[in-house]
């Protein structure tokens, strides 16, 4: 027997299989983490943008090289007699850098600083010697005058106004000498030659060249031997 269907419920059947048969066909969903497979149609991956090119590294230049030191500038005669001078003063060397200071001199006669020093220097060194004076200090008294003298007469002291003049410092030098032989001699009479060779000897320490001292040395000396050869009175 043949059924026969009515034109829109055989339409209706019709989409129905189309409509189940496309369902069939589309793929289940890949769970995560599972690559796709590679059946079908895949657009094409756009290619990635080309990196850009790193930039160029600088020069860097290079350090100049280290300059050599300056030499240091030579020191002439005259600055370092002058430095000696001074590190002299700071020992109490009043006469040795009075030496000093004139050798300076010499090779610089123009030298101001040198000049100064030498100045306040040699009145340093007279006051000395009227402070060895006034304490009895006769031999060390008389040294500070002498070098006072022999310093005074320096061509950079030429000239100058010190409180003190090269004639004044000269009659000092002469009354200590003379002092000093009329002790000599008062201790040659009381018969006390070694104290009168010891007074005579004071002179010579400051003006080895004084021939009268040292004459009267000579003879107390040759009798204080005479002496010695006499025997003891028993």
């Amino acid at each position: 027997m043949r059924i026969r269907l009515h034109p829109t419920l055989g339409l209706l059947l019709a989409l129905a299989v189309t409509v189940s048969s496309g369902c069939a066909w589309r793929k289940a969903p890949q769970p995560a983490g599972t690559a796709a497979p590679s059946t079908g149609t895949l657009e094409a991956t756009p290619p990635a943008p080309a990196a850009a090119p790193a930039p160029p590294a600088l020069a860097v230049p290079a350090p100049p090289p280290l300059a050599s030191p300056e030499p240091a500038p030579a020191v002439s005669a005259a600055e370092k007699a002058y430095a000696g001078g001074m590190a002299a003063l700071q020992e109490g060397g009043t006469e040795r850098a009075l030496d000093l200071f004139t050798a300076a001199l010499k090779e610089k006669p123009v030298y101001p600083e040198a000049s100064r020093a030498y100045d306040e220097t040699l009145v340093a060194l007279k006051k000395q010697g009227d402070a060895a004076y006034a304490q009895g200090k006769a031999e060390e008294a008389g040294k500070r005058w002498m070098d006072t003298l022999r310093h005074i007469n320096h061509a950079g002291a030429k000239g100058k106004a010190y409180p003190f003049t090269r004639a004044e410092v000269q009659g000092q030098v002469d009354r200590l000498t003379a002092a000093q032989m009329e002790k000599g001699l008062l201790n040659y009479r009381k018969g006390d030659i070694p104290a009168a060779i010891a007074a005579w000897k004071t002179i010579l320490a400051y003006d080895p060249e004084n021939e009268e001292a040292a004459r009267s040395i000579r003879t107390a000396s040759t009798q204080l031997e005479n002496l010695k050869k006499i025997p003891p009175a028993k």
